[in-house]
């Protein structure tokens, strides 16, 4: 079993709840931010320290959310503050980017950490393609194009053009080319059934961002492997990334107390915004023609917002409790979902920074050895 500390980079200070979608920045205070920053930073490299196996950046727009709007950024950071750890990001949002230039940027990172990246190409959720003014209803074929462009940018060892529906180069040849060969691994989010079948579609290794109902996440992985096999990949384990907001304390009653105040607000303020966001997208058809999809996020997160803490754990959609018993939560998942990676986000919302980080050494001493041969 493989883990990755993943971090959100959360604004913590919000005293009340945004009232619109985007949120208004008057909030945000440079010397606090980096303060958060420095951090946030020193913990994501402490996660080498503590055994996880990768440490995991990812990128949202205008909103306190998350102050990672460049996850590269943060990636080449920590290429230099880590040694061995695998950096996972999870990742460039690809249909709105330019695709030569993430090409670069992940090239960048791969070569200065001595071929640890794991390139996440993220097809995003509908608001952030108002927040770059690029139509939704565009992004699956946008991310199958742009997919295919980055690998053969880091493939192709002379000039190339490129005459795309959506992207156009006369002439593309980039340094530098990765340090892994043929190029790093890449992993595409799997939440829903089409997601998950894109992801093996591509062979790339698949990502749920947070687990809703087991039920559910092992539909997606069966839909994953058929498409993979039907496309010459037999996916292992190794395939297969499952994300879970993650509360380890010394006893279940504080990491429920501390879980449960960070999910407050979590979920009243970082949260709220991206729900409104999501409405705006369904309201406004012209910005996203496939509204199924927008109405089943909005589903998930209000699903995930209602349960109780006990019935998340239940619903295998969260880890929390004391070592024992997360080794036992972690077991269970495992043993429904055969997958081969956790993604542990620490994090959830305003949680204590010392709280996390006790977290992460609870993790590295008292679960780690318990579950790494999962």
């Amino acid at each position: 079993m493989k883990f990755s500390y993943f971090h959100l980079m959360p604004w913590t200070d919000l005293e009340e709840t945004p009232a619109q979608w985007p949120v208004s920045n008057q909030a945000f205070k440079p010397e606090r931010g980096k303060q958060l920053y420095d951090t946030y930073i020193d913990t994501m490299a402490f996660a080498e320290d503590c055994g996880f196996d990768w440490v995991g950046c990812n990128e949202h727009h205008f909103s306190p959310y998350g102050l990672m709007a460049n996850c590269n950024l943060i990636g080449s950071v920590l290429a230099q503050r880590t040694k061995t750890i695998g950096l996972a990001m999870l990742g460039n949002l690809i249909p709105l980017l330019n695709p030569i230039r993430v090409a670069e940027e992940y090239a960048m990172i791969d070569v200065m950490s001595g071929g640890r990246l794991i390139a996440g190409m993220i097809r995003g959720v509908p608001h952030e393609y108002i927040a770059y003014n690029v139509v939704p209803g565009e992004s699956r074929e946008r991310l199958r194009e742009a997919a295919a462009l980055i690998v053969k940018c880091w493939t192709e060892p002379e000039p190339f053009g490129w005459e795309g529906e959506f992207y156009q180069y006369p002439s593309i040849s980039i340094w530098p080319k990765p340090y892994q060969k043929p190029h790093p691994p890449i992993l595409m989010s799997a939440s829903n059934e089409e997601s998950a079948e894109f992801a093996g579609q591509h062979r790339a290794m698949m990502g749920i961002t947070l687990i809703a109902d087991l039920k559910l996440a092992k539909h997606s992985i069966d839909v994953y492997k058929q498409a993979a096999r039907a496309h010459g990949l037999e996916p292992t384990p190794e395939h297969i990334l499952l994300g879970y907001n993650t509360c380890i304390a010394d006893t279940d009653e504080e990491a429920r107390e501390i879980m449960r105040e960070g999910q407050r607000y979590f979920h009243r303020v970082l949260m709220h915004s991206i729900r409104d966001a999501q409405r705006l997208v369904i309201q406004k058809s012209r910005f996203f023609a496939q509204e199924q999809f927008g109405e089943r996020f909005v589903n998930r997160l209000e699903t995930l917002k209602e349960r109780s803490l006990d019935e998340m754990i239940d619903a295998g959609s969260l880890l929390c409790g004391s070592p024992q018993s997360v080794v036992k939560q972690m077991k269970r998942i495992h043993g429904e979902l055969g997958h081969g990676c956790f993604n542990i986000n620490m994090k959830i919302g305003n949680i204590p920074d010392a709280a996390v980080r006790h977290g992460m050494e609870l993790f590295r001493d008292r679960v780690l050895p318990e579950v790494r041969s999962l």
